[in-house]
């Protein structure tokens, strides 16, 4: 699959990601969304989890690092914030390889923190606010 850029106006039309997201879902089971501090990655991540039925409130896991939802459909979702993170052996620590091999969908914020524990069949999102406080996304599927 080739690259696939947005725009994004407004927090809003935040079903514009989803829309383009939601089908590379059967396919892809790691996400990692990449954006600066306010670029709205949790904003986005929250729109699709409301969208694949995620069955409780969402929020940022930044201090828990992980946060675990259950979906309608039974499988679950495991939401990560990675800024925090001091080193990899944090994530191997609480189980990273126990969670890739759930076969469970996984959305990771700040994803460069983890380094080579990121599986190369991950899908890389990029935001990058624009002047007028847009929003360019360009989802990357791996090659």
């Amino acid at each position: 699959m080739i690259p696939v850029t947005l725009t994004v106006t407004n927090p809003e039309d935040s079903c514009v990601l989803v829309e383009a997201l939601i089908p590379m879902m059967n396919d892809y089971q790691v996400f990692c969304f990449h954006g600066e501090l306010g670029a709205g990655k949790t904003t986005y991540i929250k729109a699709l989890c409301k969208e694949i039925a995620v069955e409780s409130e969402t929020s940022s896991p930044s201090f828990s690092i992980v946060n675990e939802y259950e979906r309608k459909n039974k499988k679950t979702l495991f939401h990560f914030d990675l800024y925090r993170l001091n080193k990899q052996e944090e994530l191997v620590d609480i189980g990273w390889y126990d969670y890739l091999n759930s076969n469970n969908l996984m959305l990771i914020e700040w994803p460069e923190m983890a380094g080579s524990l990121i599986p190369s069949d991950a899908v890389h999102v990029n935001i990058t606010k624009s002047s007028d406080q847009s929003r360019i996304v360009t989802i990357n599927p791996p090659s």
